[in-house]
């Protein structure tokens, strides 16, 4: 007597032959995420210590870095202060507005794509 195929076996072969079809179908598209830039923007009520401060706890510069980005928000009126993707820019845009706000300054903080 032959062998009777079980529904398992013939479910096996039929996965099979339908995932080679389906694979040689699929085409792969990677797209990169677009970056955005965080720009924080001059006032006249915002100390330039606390603005390197912040540059240094959220933004990661460092103390010189952080001094030269504040001289030239002060200087040109705004400076981009990070580069990344759109939710760690809005993380940290945020996280710059409310430890800004907690502080009693009005620190304008702005998002824009690269």
């Amino acid at each position: 007597m032959g062998r009777v195929a079980t529904p398992y076996l013939l479910n096996k072969i039929m996965t099979t032959e339908l995932d080679v079809k389906v694979d040689s179908k699929i085409q792969q598209i990677v797209k990169t995420p677009k970056n955005y830039h965080v720009i924080l923007l001059n006032d006249e009520v915002t100390p330039m210590d606390f603005v390197v401060e912040l540059l240094v706890k959220i933004f990661k510069h460092s103390p010189d870095t952080a001094k030269n980005l504040t001289m030239k928000i002060h200087t040109e009126g705004s400076a981009i202060v990070g580069t990344y993707t759109y939710e760690l820019a809005e993380q940290k845009g945020t996280e710059a507005t409310n430890e800004s706000r907690n502080r009693g300054f009005p620190l304008q903080v702005k998002i824009d794509q690269e």
